[in-house]
This record gives C-alpha cells, structure tokens and sequence, in this order.
C-alpha cells in the first residue's frame, strides 16, 4: 500500500490599500508557503495593476519581513504603499497652519 502525501494547507490574508480602496483577500496556501508566493497565490495584482510592490514594504501583522518569510497560520501578509510625504514635515506644517502662519 503506497503512502500519498497529504498537502496541508493554511489561511492566510493578504492586504494592500490606497487612499480609495482597501482590500483584504482571504487565501489558502499550501504550510511553508513564502510572503511573496502568498501575494502571488492570492489575486491582489489583479485588484491593483498599478501596485508597485517593493521587497523592503512587506509586513506581516505591521512587522516588516521579507519575501522569504514562511508563514503561519492565520498571518496577515501587509504590502505598504511608499510614503507621499514625510510624516514629521506633514505634522510641522499643519502645526504651522494651525497657528496661522
């Protein structure tokens, strides 16, 4: 009697975001699944063909990680987007603005 591996699969999401749209994909991919083959396996492409997705803006549960990273069950896999403006320049400037400057 042979012995057939059996593939174990784990949940996992995949989220990416503009200032418009929020999406949040639920996928299944086979257990030592990598970041990066999970963004591939779940779609998110397709929902945003202008997505520019950068190795060094890829998290896991707002924990920066790597493409290589194997996930775990239940992970949240987060692609950010690169930052418009620096986020101390925005706070002085509306402090400035504020103060009627």
């Amino acid at each position: 009697m042979g012995s057939n591996p059996v593939t174990v699969n784990i949940r996992v999401e995949v989220a990416y975001a503009t200032p418009e749209k929020q999406v949040l994909l639920a996928v299944e991919v086979p257990a030592g699944c990598t970041v990066g083959e999970a963004i591939d396996l779940s779609g998110i492409r397709g929902e945003f063909p202008e997505m520019e997705l950068n190795p060094r803006s890829i998290g896991i549960f707002s924990r920066k990680t790597s493409m290589e990273q194997a996930l775990e069950n239940g992970d949240r896999v987060e692609i950010y987007r690169p930052l418009i403006a620096d986020p101390k320049e925005q706070r002085k400037q509306r402090a400035r603005e504020n103060r009627g400057e």
